[in-house]
């Protein structure tokens, strides 16, 4: 299957882990070869699952969705993504790619193909021979921003996110896509990128995105940015991080806005809104996020300040689990008993802490002074 895909290949290696790869991709759908990039992240895991980005206009498009993707990921604004550029610049090829038919608006013939080249061909290959997430994003701009659209048509929509920057419309656009939208039960993000100054495009775009708006659906999640800076040249080169942070919102770790805002403010138990977060993340990006070191911190923190003390023992649970090593689960389970007025417990329990590892601002020292107050209450 391999050799259906590639003919002919060579790699371009930043690093030792093959950062980035170029290949001569053969289609069978276009008949020809497309050159094609592939981002990995340098500590690329097969045991891992990775979002899968496509990125239209690759030339202009894919250093900046990967720039912007390891800075995110890095700093846990987002998931480890695998990112694949389509280079379309050559003989302005991308007019045909994403050409459509002036009276119906839908891709003309060779539209199809490269919608199949895409579709059949590109992510196929990908989804065989990596560790790809089901959470698939697409990123186009100008007509492919439009071309990227057709992908709604379908009665499954092959991408989970869209990132449509300054879209070059076919017509009845501004309808379709608000009314494609709108039909669809599984988690859609659809981030719109528009520049300030006026184009031909602008009156329409606006008009879909208050369509758009006006859809009430709770699977959907839609995003507008407009900056008003920009023409429809320097567009390309805005907004991209900021709709990421849009998109992986969810993924990222508590903040303190989010735990003011909803984890205390919450009816629920506090560790309860930790679990609901995690299930959360696998359902919309396929996969389980390890668990997140200041999220647990967010959840102590939210435990004492509410005084849901019964959450301790979950959380001390999931700390055994996620940080074997340390003294977390420990320290918190021996609080747990603390509170539910078991001291004997306690002070075993805080006895075991003190001789595990220690972590973020738990102290062997605070474990110490636990053992002793208790110790000190039974008169030893």
């Amino acid at each position: 299957m391999r050799r259906l895909f590639l003919l002919l290949a060579f790699f371009t290696c930043l690093g030792i882990g093959a950062q980035v790869k170029v290949e001569i991709f053969e289609s069978f759908k276009l008949q020809e070869r497309r050159d094609v990039k592939y981002y990995f992240p340098e500590d690329y895991d097969e045991e891992k699952k990775y979002p899968l980005i496509v990125v239209l206009d690759g030339e202009y498009l894919f250093d900046q969705v990967v720039a912007n993707a390891k800075f995110y990921s890095k700093f846990h604004g987002m998931p480890q993504s695998i990112v694949v550029g389509i280079e379309q610049s050559q003989d302005q090829i991308r007019l045909d790619d994403c050409a459509y038919e002036p009276d119906s608006g839908l891709p003309s013939e060779k539209g199809k193909q490269f919608f199949e080249f895409l579709g059949m061909e590109i992510i196929p290959y990908l989804e065989l021979n990596y560790s790809t997430a089901p959470f698939k994003m697409v990123v186009g701009y100008d007509i492919t921003a439009n071309f990227a659209n057709y992908w709604l048509f379908k009665e499954n929509s092959l991408f989970n996110a869209y990132i449509s920057i300054s879209p070059d419309m076919a017509p009845e656009m501004e309808t379709r896509v608000p009314a494609r939208l709108g039909a669809f039960d599984k988690q859609i993000f659809y981030q719109l990128i528009l520049e300030g100054e006026k184009s031909k495009n602008t009156d329409r775009i606006k008009q879909m995105d208050k369509a758009i708006k006006a859809i009430d659906k709770e699977s959907l999640h839609y995003y507008f940015d407009e900056y008003s800076g920009a023409d429809h040249i320097s567009i390309a080169t805005y907004g991209i991080g900021k709709a990421f942070d849009n998109i992986f919102g969810m993924f990222k770790p508590i903040s303190p806005k989010e735990y003011k805002t909803q984890m205390l403010t919450s009816d629920e138990p506090v560790f309860d809104y930790l679990t609901a977060k995690y299930k959360t993340i696998e359902d919309l990006f396929g996969f389980k996020k390890d668990v997140d070191l200041n999220d647990l911190m967010a959840v102590y923190a939210g435990i004492r300040k509410k005084e849901d003390f019964d959450s301790l023992k979950p959380l001390s649970d999931l700390c055994k689990r996620e940080f074997p090593a340390t003294m977390l689960g420990f320290y918190f389970e021996g609080e747990y008993y603390e509170q539910m007025g078991e001291p004997k417990k306690a002070l075993r329990t805080f006895e075991k802490a003190f001789g595990m590892e220690e972590i973020d601002f738990l102290t062997k020292e605070m474990a110490l002074e636990k053992i002793d107050a208790l110790k000190a209450d039974f008169g030893y």
